[in-house]
This record gives C-alpha cells, structure tokens and sequence, in this order.
C-alpha cells in the first residue's frame, strides 16, 4: 500500500486516541493531510518553537534573561525524563544514549538518523520524512545541540527515493530560513545536515553497518566493541538515533519530559506509530499511547479482516517472535509488555495473521527473506539461514522429512548469539517462536504432505 494511503488511513480513525480515560493527541502524525509538509505548514503547527527555546529565542525572556534558553545539559535531562525510548527496534533509552557522546571531546563528532527502514511490515518512518519532514530536522537539531555536534546525516532508505527528494527539498527550506547552517537563529550555535541515499540493503538498517556504508564502504556491520558513541562514522564519536526518535523530540522540549512520560505509561513514555498490516481491514499508520492495549489497535485497523478470526501477530517487524491469539489479545503495546509475553516491540510494526493463514508458508517466506538478506560476513547467519530457508521450504512442499523440525530448532538455536549483528538472531527468533507455539501444523505438513489450514475462500 502506498504511503498516501497509509496516511489516509490515519486520519480516517480520527485525531485523538481515548487511553485509561484521557485523550491524547498524536505528537508526530497529527494534522497531516498529505500537501502541508512545507515549512509554512510545520510553523503553523508550532513547529520549531522547541528550537528557539533551547536557543533563547521563542520570546518568552526578556532583558537580561533574553538569552539564556536551555543548555545542552539541560536538554538532555528532559529527554532523560521524559523515558523516550529508542524506536528503531532496540528500545535503548534515549537521553542515555545521548549523555555517552564525550561533550569535550575536541574533534568532529557526527549525529546520524537512521532511516534506512528495510523491516518486513514497517512503514512508519518514510510517512514521517514524506508528510512531515521539518519535525525530524527540528529533532536533529536539538539533539545535535545538546551533544556538541556540527554536523549531522539522514541515512534514508534506498528504495523510497521520492521521499529523499521530499526531505532534501525540507532541508532546502530550513536553511533558506536560517533554521540550519552558521549561526542558527543569530545564535552562536552551527549545524549542518544532509542526507544520504541508500541502496536498498536491509543489513543497513543495522547501526555500524549503516555507518559502512555511509563511509562509501560495503554495509558490513562491525564487531562491538568499539561502540559507536566512542567510533563511529569516520572513526569519530557518532550518535545514532531512528527517524521517529528524533520526531518525538521538539514535543518533549516544549512541553516537558514529565509531559511526555505521561502520556505513555512507566518506562514506556509517549506515543509510538505502529505500522499495522496483514489480515485487517484498515492497514495503516497509527500513533497511539505506549501501553495502548493491542485490542483497541485492531479495532483501531478495522478489526480482522472479513470477520475472521485471528490466529497469530507478529507484534514489531518480521524479526520478532510471533505470538498466537490469545496471548496478544492480553497484551498491551509497550515493550516491557511484549517482551514479557515473549516477544519484542522492535519496529512497531504489526503483522496480524488470521486463520486462513499456513504458519508453514509464512515461515517459508521470512526465513528466504533472512537468507537473501544476510551480509555473508558471519558463518553461522550465511550458512545458517540457508539451512533454516531449506528446510522450511521443503516442509511447505510436501518433501518434509522426520526429525526437520528438531534439525529447524537445532540450527535456529546454532544461529543465535553467535553473529556480529543481530541479523542472524531475526531470522533465528521466527523459527524458535514458530516451533514453540505452532508445531502442530509443521508436523501435519510432515506427516500428511499438505497444509492442516483450509483453503481460503
């Protein structure tokens, strides 16, 4: 579905999203329609107000005080209390993250957005960077402020190129405007930005090697440690953060960390966009409270399609364990939630399977995904998800053999924790999930040569 539509179907469900009794608004997707991306529209929203008060001039000060905004200490304590957490896959707390890049370090440090969505199911970034670029510019900036960095990089996916033309076209605005470049805002503060294409390569979205190849260089990842925040792009300390990170960020600055906190639940604060697809009849885009119960986001998506009945969710992109009905049905949208119930959040992304679907032939089509996508670089992930692709292949037609099942868990458990990324555990996580909650219908498929689920009508 194309983003147009994804949006669209954002905005059909409404602006706001009843949770525990409060309506909160949506912080990042709220009053898009598609055409107001442009500066004009993103100022109109209130947008870079969050910029001028950490650099003292939103108005508010006067006299003396004209001055002082915020210091970068400052800023990152609020993002600190407001519990954002990263919303890339890791969940790694954001001001955290930011406090380890050294303030007086004397050489150049970079700040890098990550981009490059290649996630099975997720789709929430690109909407971002196409119908509101100028929130991820103004996040960039304020983080770039708080660490002492001058210069920065959106590394965007190399397969939505009319969104790397939307965001340079963005960029070309705010510095047209003074909101980049030397002296911002007549402030002693400089930052400059720019954007990076990338090749369509999923390995990418992996930290170091979206850093690889940011440097020109295959996108390989690298051992850890050294982490990025001590050797990253150019050998240089380098900050990492996802596109929707940094979209979160001109809210909290101007109305608070506690704010931001509040609107999600504990350890989980603020809104998360979840891309929800597959079986339901409003896939789409939706930004709702951490700690949103899952059944109210299908009822937000339409419900299972076709008044079906569900059978499985893969609750944040294709890497994470998928979890059957009625263990998804209790859980709410947060990552403590999901990780409890033996899952990840990760991307966000939220694949529903009703029960016209064969877990066979949806593990058939993950585990060739894994292994088309593995860099090479590590052993157990190049030959082992080969392995995994194999066996599940021939499972789903018709030529399973006895004891694959037990050779699919063996080699999913080969693969895991022993590779320099964590590639060879997303295509490991399916498999081991899949064996767990669904191995009756892998054994049906073995005995019987054909699928337990009915054909779909």
């Amino acid at each position: 579905m194309r983003a147009q539509q994804f949006l669209s179907q954002f905005q059909a469900n409404g602006s706001e999203t009843c949770f525990h009794g409060r309506h909160i608004q949506p912080i990042i997707l709220a009053d898009l329609n598609g055409n107001n991306w442009h500066l004009k529209d993103y100022e109109a929203r209130g947008g870079y107000q969050a910029l001028r008060k950490i650099l003292g001039k939103d108005g508010t000060a006067t006299g003396a005080d004209a001055n002082l905004g915020m210091t970068p200490e400052q800023v990152t304590a609020t993002v600190k209390e407001s519990s954002l957490r990263g919303r890339g896959g890791a969940g790694f707390p954001t001001g955290l993250k930011w406090s380890f890049m050294p303030r007086q370090y004397a050489g150049d440090k970079y700040l890098v957005c990550n981009s490059d969505e290649g996630e099975p199911g997720t789709c929430k970034d690109r909407d971002i960077l196409q119908f509101n670029p100028h929130i991820v510019i103004e996040g960039m900036i304020i983080a770039a402020y708080a660490m002492g960095i001058a210069v920065g990089y959106n590394y965007i996916h190399g397969e939505i190129f009319q969104t790397y033309h939307r965001f340079e076209a963005a960029l070309e605005e705010a510095r047209a405007a003074g909101l980049l470049g030397n002296n911002i805002l007549g402030s002693q503060f400089s930052f400059q930005l720019h954007a990076a294409h990338g090749y369509g390569a999923y390995i990418c979205g992996e930290e170091t090697g979206l850093l690889e190849s940011l440097e020109g260089k295959k996108g390989q990842p690298r051992y850890k440690p050294p982490f990025p925040a001590s050797f990253g792009l150019y050998g240089k300390p380098t900050t990492i953060n996802n596109t929707e990170t940094f979209a979160a960020v001109p809210w909290i600055i101007c109305n608070g960390g506690p704010a931001y906190l509040a609107c999600g639940k504990p350890n989980n604060g603020g809104t998360k966009i979840y891309s929800v697809s597959g079986d339901v009849e409003l896939p789409g885009n939706y930004e709702v409270p951490m700690g949103t119960p899952f059944t109210r986001l299908l009822e937000l998506a339409g419900g299972v399609r076709r008044g079906r009945q569900l059978k499985a969710v893969i609750p944040g992109g294709s890497s994470s364990p998928v979890l059957p009905a009625n263990i998804m049905m209790d859980c709410t949208m947060d990552y403590d939630s999901v990780a409890k119930a033996g899952s990840m959040l990760g991307s966000g992304a939220v694949i529903v399977l009703d029960d016209s679907r064969c877990m066979v032939k949806s593990l058939q089509r993950l585990s060739y995904f894994y292994m088309h996508e593995s860099c090479g670089q590590c052993t157990p992930c190049r030959e082992g998800t080969g392995w995994l692709s194999r066996i599940v292949d021939r499972i789903e037609n018709g030529q399973g053999r006895a004891g694959d099942l037990d050779l699919l868990d063996d080699a999913a458990e080969s693969i895991m924790g022993r590779t320099i990324c964590a590639l060879g555990d997303a295509a490991a996580m399916p498999v081991r999930a899949m064996m767990k909650h669904f191995r009756p219908e892998f054994e049906y498929h073995v005995e019987h040569k054909t699928c337990m689920v009915p054909a779909y009508v």
